[in-house]
């Protein structure tokens, strides 16, 4: 059966992005739209895509918030993409929630309170001639569009995505009153949260169905550990949450054809593979030892993602006598720290503090070790590319990272310390120095399939109120 789907987000590659949250956004609707079913991203019209976002035309216009929005189609690749135009929000200078300095907009609340009532309006002016089957909401920046469409006649069936509880777009009182929401809704049954109204607990609250990018971090935000504040609530909802990991694009992540290779290669031929190595090697600075063993990491400098912990086994990763390549931005402190121990080793260890697309897929294809040593990880992406890449993953178990990397193609450990993360990355390297056991260990994890297909199956069980099956 062919569904009509809105799907609502925030980020969308290639023309936003923040995080995995815009991957998903392009690759989870065209994997649903090569099943046969219509889906429609609905994106903020930020000012930022007027000149990426190609053609459009107007197909409605709303008073929002006394605000007039004007609702604007265009096509991205096979994708219908209708954007929420309202130049009063959106249209200025930085991303998608901050300024050019990193500081987020002061009216984030209201910015996105327009964008939940603008799906909302689409979706009652759609119903008269094409109505919705589903709405599909993803993260806080979404939340309120869940009990908003509840008010509606008919409304579709409800999706909320939560792509990482952490986030979720909490706002006091008097931020309430201001964005005209029904008064019974300022109650611990609806969107109230400790004394601030809280857009993410909207959507939990109010959906038909809740899914997550992973069955690991689904269990995890039912306990207090992870649930930041909400798993009582997820806890009550547990039948209707689902836990599906996210897919790749195995098309731009594919080492057969990327243009980002200097040395392209597949799975049968693993030396095309190692002459990537001593090319990293040299575009970085680093000493060119094909033996010694070669580290990765491209990743938030953040709490979150465990950057702590590498600076402080930076002792016993050298002691190991491997080199270090860290690819990112973040963290004031995070950054000074890579920043010093490269420049006191620089033939061992290369901090690149920027995002660099290329050089992350060369880093995927030179790199003997991809290092992910996430205190939580909801999904993340690129211990998936690397397996794909031939790079072993070492990662934390937790998460999509306790979901995705398996004995057979990678690492864990669990204690999130220097001393495990070390002890871990000493059991890769001893693999590492048995070159026919490493070599298993790549072809296996460029075996599995991580393509989006499996997963959009899944959500295609929860749009029609079934149970996923990923």
């Amino acid at each position: 059966m062919s569904l009509r789907v809105l799907f609502a987000t925030s980020e969308l590659v290639p023309l936003i992005k923040t995080g995995g949250l815009a991957d998903v956004s392009a690759a989870l609707p065209d994997a649903l739209a090569r099943r046969g079913h219509r889906v429609t991203v609905m994106l903020p019209g930020y000012g930022a895509l007027l000149d990426q976002r190609g053609p459009t035309r107007e197909i409605g216009r709303f008073s929002l918030m006394g605000e007039s929005v004007s609702i604007r189609a265009g096509r991205l690749g096979r994708l219908d993409v209708w954007y929420v135009d309202a130049p009063g929000r959106f249209h200025r200078d930085g991303g998608a929630y901050a300024d050019a300095a990193g500081r987020d907009f002061g009216d984030n609340a209201e910015r996105f309170a327009i964008f939940c009532r603008a799906i909302v309006a689409t979706l009652a002016a759609s119903a008269r001639s094409a109505p919705f089957d589903v709405l599909h909401l993803n993260d806080w920046q979404t939340g309120l569009a869940a009990p908003l469409a509840r008010q509606l006649p008919n409304p579709p069936r409800v999706v909320f995505g939560i792509h990482n509880l952490a986030y979720q777009g909490r706002f006091d009182r008097q931020v309430f009153e201001r964005l005209e929401l029904p008064g019974q809704w300022w109650s611990p049954d609806a969107v109230e949260f400790h004394g601030d109204l809280s857009f993410l607990k909207a959507g939990i609250g109010f959906a038909d169905a809740i899914t997550t990018v992973s069955p690991s971090y689904a269990r995890e935000i039912k306990t207090a550990l992870h649930g930041e504040g909400l798993d009582g609530l997820l806890r009550q909802r547990a039948n209707v949450l689902f836990g599906i990991v996210n897919g790749i694009d195995t098309c731009i992540w594919n080492p057969a054809t990327d243009a980002h290779l200097v040395h392209r290669f597949t799975c049968g031929d693993l030396s095309a593979r190692a002459r990537n190595k001593p090319a990293l090697q040299h575009e970085l600075g680093l000493a060119v030892d094909t033996g010694a063993p070669l580290l990765g990491m491209i990743t938030r400098l953040a709490y979150q993602k465990g950057i702590d912990l590498v600076i402080e086994a930076l002792p016993r990763i050298l002691e190991l006598g491997a080199q270090l390549i860290v690819l990112g931005r973040g963290d004031h402190h995070h950054e000074a720290a890579l920043a010093a121990a490269a420049a006191q080793s620089p033939d061992r260890i290369a901090f690149l503090a920027r995002l660099d697309e290329g050089l992350a897929h060369r880093i995927e294809a030179g790199a003997d070790v991809f290092v992910m040593p996430s205190r939580y990880e909801p999904c993340g992406l690129n211990q998936m590319y690397s397996q794909r890449y031939g790079c072993i993953p070492v990662v934390r178990r937790t998460g999509g990272l306790a979901d995705t990397v398996t004995p057979s193609s990678g690492f864990a450990f669990d204690d999130p310390s220097p001393r495990a993360l070390g002890e871990c990355l000493a059991d890769a390297i001893a693999v590492f120095r048995d070159r026919d056991a490493w070599h298993t260990l790549m072809r296996n994890g460029m075996a599995r399939d991580f393509s989006w297909q499996h997963s959009a199956s899944a959500y295609e069980a929860v749009y029609q109120g079934g149970v996923a099956h990923a």
